[in-house]
């Protein structure tokens, strides 16, 4: 493999970055390390440099939310006639990472495309709007499915993976390779009696978008304060929804209960972590949850919805932490994430049992062999092969499926 595309609508850097975008990068990262020339094509945003190296990765910008797609397009075409930004650009694979929206780069690249996707939107889309919304979820389930009919899909988790098989994609062609997870920072202390907070504290990891739900677990503080008077809730993480979620806590009647903390640095977030008794992620919607693996490296489990279909795979549930409600959209119900959160934060002895077994868990996924399970997918692709089933973390080494 000599040279590798990824196209994602954000980057780490953009305001708006979470999950997907970080296991992009680095999978990127992981393939400069092994002298694979990589180059990643983004939106551009305030303060934002058209091009930098960051990381081994060649990331160039342009475009917007909307605009980030077709320009792309016209780069991509551009550099292989030998001008813009994407001059003399030839990769051997290419990840277009689909957000809901794919960038369709089959059209212009010339090379064979992985479509990344991390999870379904269907529960998402409304957010944009109706009208927006509609074209969104055609666009995904439809149009997209159909385009790429023959193209190889890479995603995070088996129930992500089956989701995908729910808007016909052949299985075949669908290769899962798990997130992995940076170690503890140097000069933080693992998760563990010297850490604790005195007092009973949760922590909730997350953008701060609709989505996410943050507001449940604000509900479960309030649910939970009459008996637990001194409970603390942390938000890390930052986000557009920010603002209203500050008015939440405070029409609840929590404001001093709950420290949002915005964006912090690796380093802020493990203490925080560290500290917490319990992780709450009340996401509507997940392909995996990075987070739940940072929270687990320090001995906290997690307490999340079963509807949100990537926990039933990040969290092994009454092993690692706790998953409630029904596997239906919609069946998440705060109400059984108050209960879950109430239970741990009262037994010691369980919220120990799982904290320690999810620290072990957490230990089976490193960013390396995350990269190294892509690589070998895109090396199947530019073969003419294509990668079913979940890529081993621990070998790497995907079988190929089928030839073309």
């Amino acid at each position: 493999m000599r040279e590798v595309l990824l196209l994602c609508w954000r980057d780490t850097g953009h305001p708006q970055g979470g999950g997907s975008e970080r296991y992009l990068e680095q999978v990127g990262s992981q393939l400069a390390a092994q002298g694979v020339k990589v180059t990643l094509r983004t939106a551009s945003y305030p303060g934002a440099a058209a091009k930098e190296i960051r990381d081994g990765i060649t990331v160039s910008r342009g475009g917007g939310r909307f605009t980030v797609y077709p320009r792309a397009l016209v780069a991509i075409a551009a550099g292989r006639l030998g001008f813009g930004p994407l001059k003399g650009i030839r990769p051997d694979a290419v990840v277009d990472t689909q957000n809901g929206i794919p960038f369709f780069s089959t059209a212009v690249v010339g090379a064979p495309v992985t479509l990344l996707v991390h999870h379904g939107h269907r529960e998402q889309w409304p957010v944009a709007g109706r009208l927006v919304g509609r074209i969104g979820w055609w666009v995904e389930s439809v149009l997209s499915p159909r385009v790429h009919r023959r193209s190889q899909y890479l995603t995070v988790s088996l129930p992500s993976a089956d989701e995908l098989v729910d808007l016909g994609v052949d299985r075949e062609r669908i290769a899962v390779v798990r997130n992995g997870s940076d170690r503890i920072p140097v000069g933080v202390d693992a998760g563990g009696s010297i850490t604790r907070a005195a007092e009973p504290t949760i922590s909730v990891l997350s953008r701060l978008v609709p989505h996410k739900q943050i507001e449940d677990a604000l509900d479960a503080v309030a649910a939970l304060r009459p008996t637990m008077p001194t409970l603390h809730l942390d938000v890390i993480g930052g986000g557009w929804w920010e603002q209203n979620l500050r008015e939440r806590a405070a029409d609840l009647g929590i404001g001093d209960a709950v420290t949002f903390h915005g964006h912090v640095d690796e380093m802020r977030k493990h203490e925080l972590l560290a500290q917490s008794w319990i992780h709450l992620m009340p996401s509507r919607k997940e392909g995996w949850g990075l987070a739940v693996i940072e929270a687990a490296q320090h001995g906290v489990p997690t307490v999340g919805y079963r509807s949100s279909k990537g926990l039933t795979d990040s969290v092994v549930d009454g092993v690692t932490g706790l998953l409630v409600g029904g596997e239906s959209v919609g069946a998440d119900d705060v109400a059984d994430l108050t209960d879950a959160a109430g239970t741990l934060l009262r037994d010691h002895e369980l919220r120990g049992v799982l904290g320690e077994k999810a620290r072990v868990w957490s230990g089976e996924f490193s960013w390396e062999q995350t990269g190294a399970g892509v690589l070998g997918v895109l090396t199947a692709t530019n073969a003419g092969q294509r990668v079913s089933g979940l890529v081993s973390v621990r070998a790497a080494n995907p079988v190929p499926a089928q030839s073309d």
